[in-house]
């Protein structure tokens, strides 16, 4: 059996309140839900992969409280199921969410679960990123539904990681030297001079070997890549962790199975690392 996407959603932050990465990723994980008819109790497995978060908080897990928030298994005595409700957060950057394609893979294949949600949402660790300059990434939510497929030609096929042999351009990090008393809503995000265009080559040659090691035809793949702006966020910065969420919502709309036969996931982000997965949408 393959492992299907069973809906998407993404979600921005009210402008009349700071952005909560709570928030966001529970009503981007409830418009997932909303759009596949499925309720929340029917969810065995939830993986938050997203990595800037308010306050710059790291405990507890972010995905318990986006658990909470999504109303899954929260009561025990009257949703006894053991598969169900168990929650946990991933972080490997913007290739979080084919990480957690990866382990989700595992999870549906063993029979773990049913329905796996994933879910990716950054906010500036002051609530919002119009305020700050000097970072670059949007205040954005995403969430995936997997579940299994009785198609064996659908879903997702292997997930690769590359990584290049050269340092890092990218990193972001709490700068205690300087932070003061303003520590929990501040951050620094360094990124050198051509990053961009070093980043989209790395890319290009990730696809390249994938698709070499795979055997896939590119001429009739559409490749998801890492997107430079987020629906409805101009001057908000860009998407970071939920950029494939993102990219898939808007590959659906305007792909036709006459021009391509499937898709090619490729993140790409500090590292510098890279991970590609293919897939093919159930039906194609």
């Amino acid at each position: 059996m393959g492992m299907v996407i069973a809906a998407a959603a993404t979600a921005l932050p009210d402008a009349s309140a700071p952005a909560s990465v709570v928030d966001l990723a529970g009503r981007a994980a409830r418009g997932a839900l909303a759009r596949a008819g499925v309720p929340a109790s029917s969810i065995g497995t939830l993986i938050n992969v997203g990595v800037y978060r308010e306050h710059n908080t790291f405990e507890p897990a972010m995905a318990a409280l986006v658990q909470k928030e999504v109303g899954i298994n929260l009561d025990y005595i009257a949703d006894p199921e053991p598969a169900a409700g168990f929650s946990f957060d991933l972080m490997n950057g913007a290739c979080g969410v084919l990480n957690a394609v990866q382990v989700g893979r595992s999870l549906l294949e063993t029979g773990t679960t049913e329905r796996l949600l994933i879910t990716a949402a950054d906010v500036h660790p002051g609530g919002d990123a119009d305020r700050d300059a000097d970072y670059p990434y949007a205040d954005l939510a995403g969430a995936l539904l997997l579940e299994r497929s009785a198609d064996p030609g659908a879903g997702f096929g292997p997930v690769r990681h590359y990584t290049a042999d050269r340092p890092t351009d990218v990193e972001g990090y709490l700068d205690t030297s300087t932070m003061g008393r303003h520590g929990r809503t501040t951050i620094t995000v360094r990124r050198e001079p051509g990053h961009a265009d070093r980043l989209s080559a790395f890319a290009e040659r990730a696809v390249a070997d994938y698709a070499q090691e795979i055997g896939i035809d590119l001429d009739r793949t559409l490749v998801i890549g890492p997107s430079t702006a987020a629906d409805d966020t101009a001057g908000r910065g860009e998407p970071h962790t939920a950029a494939p969420v993102l990219g898939y919502l808007r590959a659906m709309d305007g792909a036709r199975r006459d021009d391509h036969d499937q898709f090619l996931f490729v993140s790409v982000g500090a590292g510098p690392s890279a991970a590609c997965a293919l897939y093919r949408p159930e039906g194609w």
